[in-house]
């Protein structure tokens, strides 16, 4: 299993770039774009939050989880 960041999606359709998103809830251009890529190992509740208030969506407009047909994903 493995959840998969939305962010990219959300952004298009707000017509929003990844720079204004992170001035407007004051996190980290490169943190932001950790989460973007799906490289980031946990959120905050309270980024969480931020993200859904400037991106007028709810969590599971962020993110989604996928099956996979590995047993073991931790490797």
């Amino acid at each position: 299993m493995a959840i998969q960041i939305r962010l990219d999606e959300l952004l298009h359709k707000r017509r929003m770039t990844l720079t204004e998103l992170a001035e407007r809830i004051d996190l980290a251009l490169p943190n932001l774009s950790i989460l973007k890529t799906g490289k980031a190992k946990a959120i905050r509740f309270s980024t969480l939050d931020a993200l859904c208030t400037a991106l007028d969506c709810q969590p599971g407009d962020l993110m989604a989880h996928i099956l996979t047909n590995d047993p073991n994903p931790e490797g």
